[in-house]
């Protein structure tokens, strides 16, 4: 077994065994979907949403690509595709990052901030810079209807994928969408 199948392996045993759902898409560790609950003292706790995970051959020299399946509503994430803008991960990535690092700090440090001078939902940024109390209800009202724990590990109608779908939007993303700390996941 390589090395890159074994690191392969460790990050994904690492996210179960800190009690995050872990389900592979075709019995292989190259794609699945976590479980992901919304950060506490945030617009987005209580919500819980599917993010896919594929993992290049080259991982973890390269990075993974994420995205939400279920909807949600925020600045940086993309509104059909649910790819994210996270510099981190679409620029910065480092072998010494591992999947773990994405779903206790770098996603929720994004719910957390979000940066809607780089937007991937020009709509949800508009919004948010506009009219912030309406627009903390609606991300509100879309983890009602998207976001609730006991739909968690349905397949979501459109979830299987032929895979040919960029799930990353770097062209649109801004080197300087960086994220420091650490959240409560």
């Amino acid at each position: 077994m390589s090395s890159q199948s074994k690191r392969r392996e460790m990050d994904v045993m690492k996210l179960m065994m800190n009690d995050y759902v872990v389900e592979t898409i075709n019995d292989i560790l190259n794609e699945f979907i976590v479980g992901f609950h919304g950060p506490k003292e945030s617009l987005y706790e209580g919500g819980v949403w599917k993010i896919r995970v594929e993992l290049p051959d080259a991982y973890p020299y390269k990075s993974p690509s994420i995205r939400f399946v279920n909807k949600i509503l925020h600045p940086n994430v993309d509104e059909t595709s649910g790819s994210v803008c996270l510099d981190v991960i679409n620029q910065s990535w480092s072998p010494m990052f591992d999947l773990l690092n994405i779903f206790e700090v770098f996603l929720p440090q994004l719910l957390l901030y979000p940066n809607p001078s780089h937007p991937l939902n020009r709509d949800a940024a508009s919004l948010m810079m506009k009219d912030r109390k309406q627009y903390d209800q609606k991300v509100k009202e879309f983890c009602e209807l998207y976001a609730k724990k006991e739909d968690i590990m349905k397949p979501t109608a459109g979830e299987e994928t032929d895979g040919d779908e960029d799930v990353t939007d770097e062209e649109t993303c801004s080197s300087d969408d960086e994220i420091d700390g650490r959240a409560d996941p």
